[in-house]
């Protein structure tokens, strides 16, 4: 069977980005709330703060069972700990551990040496994935950037590929279709400044037909997701888009993409399902953590583009402040009010178009053919 269609048969053909205080456990519940079938990933956890965490540990990794198929993402640059990360995470039942090679924010790949960094060191990536597969029985997998600087070659890349994939057990990369830049622009800018090339990607397919990888990158709706299959990839991972317009774009995904028959599904309905998990947990932390806007947080584009959605949002700032109200029952009895019935009501809408030429002559640009360095690796055998 191909990689195409082991992708099809696990269902990881669409997925939801790891980001940074964006994906946490309450944004994870909301989203399978809205899709079934989407895979989702934890935020990076730093292999440092599982390890000395132990005390702690079900804040940073307890998840509901619902959440499967869930992902782990980790970022370190130190052996050992990445070893006791990812013995103490196993306890927690996640489908997959993925280790960040591309977040170019300068506490991770400058003061913390690791995230995008890692791609100038294949060998310890590889070191570091053998470690990860070697202490959990689940499938392990990278995310990278397509370069680091003025090491963005396809070649570079392929290098990359080559080494981490034969000298260790991966074979899933995740490929973020921009490089990095490490001179001290911030991660915004590096999501928009150094261009997508979504013709390494493919080549990637090309040069590595035993391997799999997930394109990410600039894709925006669902509309663009398919797009980006048809065109051949493995896999599609969606970033900001399913955030910042959260209903438009994770309530399309189990038809559109899975072919799932629709599921009639109503943002109040998600909300009253949101409600009864947010007051569960509101305060259980202790010290007052999670609080109520840190719950209310991942609904902040559930409204995208809709009437009342400005309103709603300076009723929920005022919201936050009333100390009468102290459950999300409570809040969402005070602000959806200025919500009309028919957006809380109606079905999700047809599915958004996308960019028509997103992938436009990709197959057109392709690099020339990777050609193997075999004498700079062993390639690791599994026993």
């Amino acid at each position: 069977m191909n990689f195409s269609l082991q992708l099809l048969s696990v269902g990881y053909i669409c997925s939801v980005a790891p980001m940074m205080e964006w994906t946490d456990k309450h944004y994870r519940t909301v989203a399978r709330i809205i899709s079934k079938h989407a895979w989702l990933y934890t935020e990076m956890l730093a292999a440092e703060t599982i390890v000395y965490q132990q005390g702690n540990l079900d804040r940073f990794l307890a998840f509901p069972s619902e959440q499967h198929p869930i992902v782990l993402q980790i970022g370190g640059n130190n052996l050992d700990n990445i070893a006791k990360a990812t013995q103490l995470a196993n306890a927690y039942g996640f489908d997959e551990i993925n280790l960040n090679c591309g977040c170019p924010s300068a506490k991770v790949a400058g003061h913390g040496c690791f995230g995008a960094r890692l791609m100038l060191d294949p060998k310890f990536v590889s070191e570091a994935m053998s470690v990860i597969a070697a202490n959990t029985d689940v499938p392990v997998s990278v995310k990278c950037r397509i370069g680091v600087d003025d090491h963005d070659s396809y070649n570079e890349l392929c290098d990359f590929i080559y080494k981490v994939s034969s000298l260790s057990p991966t074979k899933h990369f995740i490929i973020h279709s921009r490089k990095a830049m490490l001179n001290g622009i911030s991660p915004a800018d590096n999501r928009r400044i150094p261009p997508l090339k979504y013709e390494y990607y493919y080549a990637l397919l090309r040069d590595f037909p035993d391997l799999r990888f997930t394109i990410n990158g600039g894709i925006d709706c669902v509309d663009e997701v398919n797009a980006a299959l048809r065109e051949g990839a493995h896999g599609v991972m969606v970033g900001r888009a399913a955030y910042n317009n959260l209903w438009n774009t994770l309530a399309h995904v189990d038809s559109a993409v899975y072919g799932e028959p629709s599921s009639g599904l109503t943002r109040r309905q998600v909300l009253e399902q949101y409600q009864v998990y947010g007051d569960a947990v509101l305060g259980t932390y202790g010290n007052n953590r999670p609080n109520m806007r840190e719950l209310i947080r991942p609904l902040s584009g559930f409204f995208y583009a809709e009437p009342g959605n400005s309103l709603w949002k300076r009723k929920a700032d005022a919201a936050f402040l009333n100390k009468n109200i102290t459950t999300v029952k409570s809040f969402f009895e005070e602000t959806l009010v200025v919500i009309p019935d028919a957006v809380l009501d109606s079905p999700v809408a047809e599915l958004p178009s996308g960019r028509k030429d997103l992938f436009a002559n990709v197959r057109g640009l392709l690099p020339p053919p990777y050609e193997t360095r075999t004498e700079e690796v062993v390639v690791y055998a599994q026993s």
